[in-house]
């Protein structure tokens, strides 16, 4: 489950950045997460959620906005790939063009990242 030490990698930056505002909590998480990252949402919560534990983390929430993954090939085909359900590539799509077959570019859906985040932070 790579998901749980991605999700590490993301609670130290949290950690990090809140330490910077001299956070004393954190309410709420707004991440990214791209079609193409196969990472699942719900280990990423269950990770969020033990990885959050004893933290200034702890009892926030983690929200997640889907970013779709789009390609873009040589003959001009530039969208989101869709994989027919029948497909043996669902799970691990085939990065194919499906104007023309051709070899095709991935151009957005590989995202993991932190968009935002709410801290309570002490009044000066």
């Amino acid at each position: 489950m790579h998901e749980f030490s991605v999700m590490s990698q993301i609670i130290e930056g949290l950690l990090e950045e809140s330490k910077k505002w001299s956070a004393v909590k954190v309410e709420e998480v707004f991440l990214d997460l791209g079609d193409f990252t196969m990472l699942g949402e719900e280990q990423l919560k269950f990770s969020y959620e033990i990885l959050s534990k004893d933290t200034i983390l702890q009892g926030s929430t983690l929200t997640i906005n889907h970013v779709k993954g789009t390609i873009e090939c040589d003959c001009g085909f530039k969208g989101e790939m869709s994989p027919s359900e029948d497909s043996p590539h669902r799970i691990v799509p085939i990065l194919e063009c499906p104007k023309c077959r051709g070899p095709a570019r991935i151009i957005s859906g590989r995202e993991c990242t932190i968009k935002n985040l709410r801290l309570v932070v002490p009044d000066v």
